[in-house]
């Protein structure tokens, strides 16, 4: 699950450098997230190191804010041709 976690962060980084492909790329770094939590814990229980689970949360954390930037700037781009 932690490697899964840090390829959906990877794949939501660059997705929300996309043009109008952000919108729907919000959505891998959210499942991202939500496996890099549930990794770590059981990780942590484990006694194993916890070093992908962490990366994969700090990426996905990282590309939810990409995400949300570049929908804002789209919706401004978009906005501002209309005018």
């Amino acid at each position: 699950m932690a490697i899964a976690s840090l390829v959906l962060g990877i794949v939501g980084i660059v997705g929300s450098f996309i043009p109008f492909v952000n919108f729907v790329a919000g959505i891998a770094p959210i499942v991202g997230l939500v496996l890099a939590i549930i990794s770590r814990k059981r990780l942590k229980e484990a006694g194993e190191p916890t070093g992908i689970a962490t990366a994969g949360m700090i990426l996905a954390i990282v590309s939810l804010a990409f995400a949300i930037i570049m929908v804002a700037c789209v919706v401004c781009a978009t906005a501002a041709l209309l005018m």
